[in-house]
């Protein structure tokens, strides 16, 4: 899995070492951190483009952010893509969790899903927040979930 930074940087380490290593540079500037996790998701024509970030906030000092993007030709129900977005932010929330922990770091998941029932994503809402939820992490929906819906947006458009 291919990893970048935001000025397209390839790393060159695996994401839990680079996360790692983040944390503990930001750590020794001084800096709070928190996590927070989310994808979004792209369909143009019959390819649907999937952008996952790691955003790291310092408190009071800004932060930055780590993507991953993927595509598939696979066809999907919005409600199944939705839930695709959560399924690969879950997957990385798992993988950074116990270091998150081991570092007393906060991690939130962020969902692209509306909490209108007007919109279409509404209907992945329950499912994704029982998800989420039932894997002890902090869920966060439009319009608070800045990182699927404002970070990981960014990379598929």
């Amino acid at each position: 899995m291919t990893w970048r930074k935001f000025s397209g940087e390839v790393l060159q380490t695996p994401i839990l070492n680079e996360v790692e290593n983040t944390i503990e540079r930001e750590t020794s500037l001084g800096n709070k951190l928190k996590v927070c996790i989310g994808t979004d998701s792209q369909v143009k024509g019959t390819i649907t483009d999937f952008a996952t970030v790691i955003v790291f906030l310092r408190e009071q000092r800004g932060g930055f952010m780590y993507i991953h993007q993927d595509r598939t030709s696979k066809k999907m129900s919005i409600k199944e893509r939705m839930l695709n977005e959560v399924q690969k932010s879950i997957d990385i929330a798992y993988q950074l969790c116990d270091l998150l922990d081991l570092y007393d770091v906060d991690l939130e998941v962020h969902a692209d899903i509306n909490t209108n029932p007007m919109f279409k994503s509404n209907q992945a809402l329950h499912e994704a927040m029982g998800y989420i939820l039932s894997m002890g992490f902090v869920f966060k929906a439009k319009p608070e979930a800045f990182a699927s819906s404002y970070c990981a947006n960014k990379m598929v458009q």
